[in-house]
């Protein structure tokens, strides 16, 4: 193993005062993990927070302490003391000036070095109002903020390679601005809901939704400054689990597979509307966070070549889809053995995923396979005192459907050249411990931790459970067969019944009856 101690961008952080936004979701809290972890001899980290659910700032950083993420620090026993080092300041990029307080704005003007900009709303379905304030007025603040900072030297946005979802062979470069951002802000701030809803298709133009509008937006007011001081962009992806590091498959992240692989292995998700010749997009976190870091450094870097000259503004594709393309034809014969090589205890039912290529198959589909069960297993929840969820979490996907489309059935490419020339141009201390090139990545072992990683951070399973839960499927695979016996035994039945044929005529019916419902 190389050397570590002297890498560039270690050294480069070594001392640095580091501000991050967004940090309590999956990526600040995993770029906070790896800067405590591999930069030991980080500054000061100042997290942005605001109280939630009747917790303050400091229980906050409690509860991330308590996070899964730091379980590599047990394993490796190294000192909490580093948790010293995190500093929060309550505010909300939703808030004029961040909703700093003035003495807490001023210890960041006074000594941050580095800023990471992470925070965001990822929901499609939230209105532009919202979506306005906090993504592209969200970006605004912290650029306001940056250009106080008597210190800075590098500011790191992370934006999304679907900003530019409205075209398909996408490059590393700043595209225009979809509308006047000053346009969409004083419509945001002045009309209701209700207009501005009406109003979303003729701003929206190509753009799918809110978030990639109000993002690709947000993208602009970094350009906006970056001739004042060093800027990067990085674009990821669909983020997804950890490849290598803290552990590989942890996830805190119910978005995109590890959200229907934790459905699946319980039982409830049956059916998927995707295609597996399509290329899906996907980059794990570890890469993601590795990316963010090094461009804080390079930016940097490049200023210092440039005799004190910020660079051009550098745009990074964090994404898989031209250099390591997945598909899930890869592991269309795989995931269901994945499921029952690491089961739940908690499954309802015998896990048994299915890739449906249509839309209208798969509603059908639901029907049968998600509604009916749902129903009679929400009544038993109820029966037994519990919170019946499934046909309202089922509702919610079959009212999402035609909204998500585009991104379930739309193959994009991303160029990623820049990314791995920046890979090329590191010094192989820092390739080996900030990487970011993922040629040697594995799909196969890859989804395979990741479906451990569900079992055991999501679904909050123990290792420990592994045999029982092993046993447990045996028996469900044993009602499932029963149950799928029962099934074909009451249709030739109702047959012989309905038309009046003879048991072996009836017979003959059940394999169209199988290959029917085999289409579903």
């Amino acid at each position: 193993m190389a050397d570590n101690l002297a890498s560039p961008i270690k050294t480069f952080y070594k001392g640095k005062n580091v501000f991050i936004t967004g940090a309590t979701g999956f990526v600040g809290v995993t770029i906070l993990e790896k800067l405590l972890r591999d930069i030991p001899e980080i500054g000061t980290v100042y997290l942005l927070m605001r109280p939630k659910k009747g917790k303050t700032v400091a229980q906050r950083l409690e509860d991330i302490r308590k996070n899964s993420v730091f379980d590599k620090f047990k394993e490796l026993k190294i000192d909490e003391k580093r948790f010293d080092k995190i500093v929060p300041i309550e505010g909300d990029v939703g808030q004029e000036h961040l909703g700093i307080s003035e003495a807490e704005r001023q210890v960041l003007i006074d000594n941050v070095h580095v800023v990471f900009h992470s925070a965001a709303t990822l929901d499609f379905f939230q209105s532009l109002k919202e979506t306005t304030n906090i993504n592209l007025l969200g970006t605004r603040r912290v650029v306001e903020l940056c250009k106080q900072l008597s210190k800075l030297e590098a500011l790191v946005h992370v934006s999304s390679a679907y900003v530019n979802s409205y075209i398909t062979e996408v490059e590393e470069k700043l595209y225009p601005a979809p509308d006047d951002p000053e346009k969409v802000i004083h419509l945001a701030e002045t009309l209701s809901d209700e207009a501005l809803k009406e109003l979303e298709p003729k701003l929206l133009k190509d753009h799918p939704n809110t978030y990639t509008f109000t993002k690709h937006l947000a993208e602009h007011e970094v350009a906006n400054v970056a001739s004042r001081f060093p800027c990067g962009i990085v674009r990821p992806s669909m983020i997804t689990a950890a490849w290598k590091q803290p552990i590989p498959g942890w996830t805190i992240s119910k978005n995109g597979p590890q959200g229907f692989f934790m459905g699946a292995s319980r039982g409830i998700l049956r059916r998927l509307p995707l295609d597996p010749t399509i290329i899906m997009d996907y980059i794990p976190v570890d890469v993601v966070v590795n990316a963010i870091i090094t461009t804080g450094y390079y930016v940097n870097a490049l200023q210092v070549k440039n005799a004190g000259k910020p660079a051009d503004l550098q745009i990074f594709h964090l994404t898989s889809s031209t250099y390591k393309p997945f598909r899930f034809e890869f592991l269309i014969n795989k995931i269901n053995a994945y499921l029952h090589e690491y089961p739940l205890v908690s499954a309802v039912w015998y896990p048994n995923l299915k890739l449906v290529k249509s839309l209208f198959i798969f509603r059908l589909g639901a029907i049968l396979f998600h509604f009916i069960p749902g129903f009679f297993l929400d009544l038993v929840t109820k029966l037994s005192g519990g919170r019946p969820i499934l046909i309202r979490l089922h509702k919610s996907v079959w009212n999402s459907l035609n909204t998500l489309e585009k991104f379930i059935f739309t193959e994009w490419h991303y160029d990623s050249k820049h990314t791995l020339a920046l890979s090329k141009q590191m010094d192989p201390r820092d390739r080996e411990i900030f990487f970011i090139d993922i040629g040697d990545l594995a799909w196969d072992d890859y989804f395979l931790n990741t479906i451990v990683g569900v079992r055991q951070y999501l679904s909050k399973e123990s290792p420990k459970t592994l045999s029982a839960a092993r046993k447990k499927d045996k028996i469900l695979l044993a009602l499932h067969v029963a149950l799928q016996l029962a099934f074909y035994y009451g249709i030739w039945k109702l047959f012989i019944f309905v038309f009046g044929l003879s048991n072996a005529k009836a017979a003959l019916v059940l394999p169209v009856v199988y290959f029917l419902m085999s289409l579903l």
